[in-house]
């Protein structure tokens, strides 16, 4: 269910995919207008992730390769969603709501916390967040190591599956490089 896009027609009577990027996600509720009713998209599209991560393992007792398949599945549906002629949004939200669901607050801090480092040191958005999941694996692959009971194998498939899909999500804008932020610029120049 592309909920942003929903919140967009029922509260704004707009279609938020004119906005910003164009896709069918949170930020262009923001951007179409609505800073409360973003909030209340990213939540829906984050628990969208949530929920059936949970509700596999608590109430079908889903583990290994099968909790995998259902911590891809909101994603997939969510970047390729059939209500938008499998046109969807970049699944950010949903990622993390995913990672919420495997790992209670630890997976979408540290996602975050490599995404925002990845903007401390370069613009380009799409870098940053595909930057931020690889961070996240060199989290997963040290935990692995030292928590090999609770980082299983399931958890490198579904963070493979995730990034495959923002990879492919975006990747008309991989055209452009990183670029670095202004204050990394001026480390580099040259003392006059």
């Amino acid at each position: 269910m592309p909920f942003s896009y929903f919140i967009g027609l029922v509260f704004l009577h707009k279609d938020i995919r004119q906005y910003g990027d164009g896709a069918p996600g949170a930020t262009n509720v923001a951007r179409a207008g609505n800073r409360p009713l973003y909030l209340l998209s990213a939540l829906l599209d984050a628990f969208k992730g949530t929920v059936p991560v949970w509700l596999a393992q608590l109430l079908s007792g889903v583990s290994g390769w099968e909790l995998a398949a259902v911590a891809i599945a909101p994603v997939l549906g969510h970047a390729f969603t059939p209500f938008l002629r499998f046109r969807g949004g970049m699944g950010v939200a949903t990622t993390y709501g995913v990672w919420l669901g495997l790992l209670g607050w630890v997976g979408p801090v540290v996602i975050g916390a490599c995404t925002g480092l990845m903007f401390v040191i370069q613009k380009n958005w799409v870098w940053s967040t595909i930057g931020g999941m690889l961070g996240f694996l060199v989290f997963l692959i040290a935990m692995h190591f030292l928590q090999p009971a609770q980082y299983q194998v399931n958890l490198f498939i579904a963070w493979a599956g995730h990034t495959a899909i923002q990879t492919a999500r975006r990747y008309g804008y991989f055209k452009s490089l990183p670029e670095p932020q202004p204050w990394l610029r001026k480390l580099w120049r040259k003392p006059r």
